[in-house]
């Protein structure tokens, strides 16, 4: 029998709507925990009422690492593993210490499992990767004021997925953003030769609409020597394309070469050759998208490359050049993923009577 003990904790300012729903998804830890970092509304009673282990919180000036730092540091000693779990997350896997227990038997320190990030109007899940927010108690560590992220420190570290295990995110969109454009300068005048927060920062400025300093940012990002992910590197030459459209097809061909695996680029340049009515790359690109079958599980990964648009482009794109066979089966097959949508129902009832 394995001898585990876990604990949830995480940080918490004004959350009182989400303190119900993340405890009633996390309640078998054996400890959990809300830093609060000075909520002005019901978080605090209503996490006390539920029987949750409230501390207090106040990091000035703010960064969240300082914050997760501290509420980490009063984890008791005892606990092996750590959850770091946000309010506007919930544990959906209903024996998730079960699939805890695989992986500490194996000594896994951080263990990996499928995060949905966010959602399609439909409901069904839109951006999947592997999260990364469990631990061993000891031999971690936060960095970074803004998209913090957890380090190893002084310890050898071991992953594994564990293939039941989920959590999903459903945020409050209203929360303001505004802290994270300075905190992510901040980072990068910290770090300068860390990619991650450089490719953040520039994304941000982008968010921002500053987009000249977007454009400089970016090409910073590509720049530095660490800058080896392909697929954050042809993320940068898209947003290149977005703030410079003067060159938007120079940069998307840039960013489709660089990761050639990846639809984004792709599907871009298809929409691109689709306004210009250039029947002949729209196609080329469009199947290009199509012909790419494994969806990567990373942030990264956008959910319209994955739906309907690459195979409406198809079609729309081989009936312009006459290949009607072509164009009905891209229009069907664009209809099967967006069946409600009535613009490709017409376009298949167009296609066909030609």
């Amino acid at each position: 029998m394995v001898f585990m003990k876990v604990a949830v904790y995480t940080i918490a300012l004004n959350e009182q709507q989400f303190v119900e729903r993340w405890y009633n998804s996390c309640k078998d830890a054996d400890y959990v925990l809300i830093a609060d970092t000075g909520s002005t509304d019901n978080t605090v009673k209503i996490a006390k009422k539920l029987g949750i282990n409230v501390i207090q919180v106040s990091i000035k000036p703010w960064r969240f690492e300082d914050a997760r730092n501290a509420s980490l540091a009063a984890i008791p000693d005892d606990i092996d593993y750590c959850i770091a779990l946000d309010m506007d997350e919930v544990i959906t896997d209903p024996d998730w210490r079960e699939s805890l227990e695989k992986v500490f038997e194996k000594g896994v320190s951080r263990p990996r499992y499928k995060y949905i990030w966010s959602w399609k109007d439909d409901g069904s899940p839109d951006v999947v990767y592997g999260g990364d927010k469990i631990h061993f108690r000891h031999g971690y560590r936060w960095k970074h004021p803004v998209h913090e992220v957890l380090s190893a420190d002084r310890i050898t570290e071991t992953q594994e997925y564990m293939p039941k295990f989920q959590i999903e995110h459903y945020p409050d969109k209203s929360k303001s953003r505004s802290n994270y454009l300075p905190l992510l300068k901040l980072s990068v005048e910290e770090e300068p030769n860390d990619d991650r927060n450089a490719y953040y920062y520039a994304r941000e400025l982008f968010f921002n609409q500053q987009y000249e300093e977007a454009i400089a940012q970016f090409k910073r990002h590509l720049k530095l020597p660490t800058a080896v992910w392909d697929s954050e590197r042809a993320a940068s030459y898209r947003y290149l394309s977005k703030c410079d459209p003067d060159n938007k097809e120079h940069w998307l061909m840039k960013s489709r070469d660089e990761a050639p695996h990846r639809r984004e680029a792709l599907v871009e340049l298809a929409d691109h050759h689709y306004a210009k009515k250039q029947w002949n790359k729209c196609l080329q690109f469009a199947e290009e998208a199509i012909a790419i079958e494994e969806k990567p599980l990373d942030y990264l990964c956008e959910d319209f490359a994955w739906g309907s648009r690459p195979w409406d482009y198809a079609a729309v794109a081989a009936f312009n050049l006459g290949d009607l066979d072509k164009a009905l089966k891209y229009g069907r097959k664009a209809v099967e993923l967006d069946p409600t949508n009535l613009r490709l129902q017409a376009n298949i009832a167009f296609y066909s009577k030609e």
